[in-house]
């Protein structure tokens, strides 16, 4: 077999060489680079030189990127210029309507996809795979589809990318350091000496802090521009800590908010103060359950409010009124206080957001910030603010953001604290009708 690291210049640059390093005996690498890294590049040698090592039968390795067309694109041409003189003397055939090449001495072939069509995919033994542009990509490419696929002889991955928000690649990149067999890198536009450093000082000027941060400083926790919070925001309030009893004076209040779907979370969400306590989360329970587990911790903790949406638990909402459970209803769609917003909900996110951002602490809980770093805003025609739809946050391949729509509820009304009066001597369903949530 040809001297492979010769043939295809792989590892070449200093920052490559690194990461091959990183890479050795893990089947898995998430790798975060600026943009014009050489992300492209790397994947096609790693690709090309593990296909030519290949003594497997009949070895199978995939480049998938957001698109088949932005594949063959930005991939095609180089790949076909890197087995140019195999090609030429018969070592390599080259399918240009399949978009693959194959080694003759062991039938290895690298296939070019995009991830807009997944099924394109299904039904292979994948030896290796690299997935570019993996901000871009849903996650049930990589679940249903790859990750099945490489099962058969433990096959490796590769996922290459810029940082851009909450998505697959985020979710990836930070459970990389968790996992066995698995690692992950990030390399700025400072460390790959990519690009002229004039060439960088002139992005650096002319770019929001942000879109630099982002697309050549590889900064997950850099808010896009119109993201509601930034992961740094979420980050710090999940590592702030308030000392013991120190919230007590604040009323406690809880936000429920119903599955709508079947693959939608049922949430219960308490809060005190400054301190949102851990969430309690329900899969696959119809309206009644629901109200039952609702009610149960409402006669356990004797909450000061708690509201409920409206749109999607209508049902549970009823139920508990017959329990004679005092709860308040929010139409997520409904007015809000202040007409700078849409709608309630959007008031109701950027509360959270202020309280976030003033000391608010949250639950350590991946789940939960990846909720609330997920949803976008935009401006109607009126100017008024609105935000990401569940179903168009869903589409980016992100789950429905339940946890933070549960919170952002305790956020629907200002709650006033039970009076010791009220809270002492009364009986419990007197209390409830006595108590004003508005107060």
């Amino acid at each position: 077999m040809p001297d492979v690291e010769v043939r295809f210049g792989y590892p070449m640059r200093k920052w490559q060489r690194e990461c091959a390093g990183k890479a050795a005996g893990r089947r898995f690498v998430v790798l975060a680079l600026h943009r014009r890294a050489g992300k492209t590049e790397i994947a096609l040698k790693k690709l090309l030189n593990a296909a030519m090592r290949a003594t497997v039968e009949l070895p199978m390795f995939f480049y998938v990127a957001p698109f088949r067309s932005q594949a063959k694109v930005i991939a095609w041409a180089r790949l076909k210029q890197m087995v140019a003189v195999m090609a030429s003397i018969g070592q390599v055939e080259v399918n240009e309507s399949d978009l693959f090449v194959r080694f003759a001495h062991n039938g290895a072939e690298v296939r070019l996809f995009g991830a807009d069509n997944p099924d394109a995919m299904r039904g292979v033994r994948l030896d290796g795979a690299i997935v570019d542009e993996v901000a871009q990509i849903k996650p049930e490419v990589w679940e249903e589809i790859l990750q099945p696929a490489l099962s058969d002889r433990k096959g490796w991955a590769w996922f290459i990318g810029t940082p851009k928000g909450v998505n697959l690649f985020s979710e990836l990149y930070f459970g990389a350091t968790d996992r066995a067999d698995w690692a992950s890198a990030r390399y700025t536009v400072y460390e790959t000496d990519a690009l002229d450093p004039a060439e960088v000082e002139r992005l650096r000027q002319t770019m929001s802090e942000a879109s630099f941060a982002r697309e050549y400083l590889c900064d997950f926790s850099a808010a896009g521009d119109n993201q509601v919070m930034s992961l740094t925001d979420v980050e710090e309030a999940s590592r702030r800590v308030h000392p013991l009893g120190s919230n007590e004076y604040a009323p406690l209040i809880a936000g429920v908010d119903p599955a709508r779907f079947g693959d939608d979370r049922s949430v219960l969400f308490p809060r005190r103060g400054l301190v949102a306590m851990k969430p309690l989360v329900w899969r696959g329970v119809d309206n009644m359950t629901l109200a039952g587990h609702v009610a149960d911790w409402m006669r356990a903790n004797s909450p000061d409010a708690v509201f409920c949406d409206a749109g999607a638990g209508s049902g549970v909402i009823d139920r508990l009124r017959q329990l004679s459970m005092d709860v308040v209803e929010v139409n997520f769609a409904g007015r809000p206080s202040d007409p700078v917003y849409l709608n309630k909900r959007a008031e109701m996110w950027f509360n959270l957001r202020d309280w976030l951002r003033n000391g608010g602490a949250l639950p350590n809980d991946t789940a939960l910030k990846q909720d609330l770093a997920g949803p976008t805003y935009e401006y109607d025609r009126a100017n008024r603010i609105q935000l990401e739809a569940k179903e168009a946050i869903k589409k980016r391949g992100l789950p429905s953001p339940d946890l933070a729509d549960a919170l952002a509820l305790t956020f629907a009304h200002p709650v006033g604290k039970r009076s010791i009066a009220s809270a002492g001597g009364a009986p419990e369903r007197q209390r409830a009708r006595e108590h004003d949530p508005y107060s």
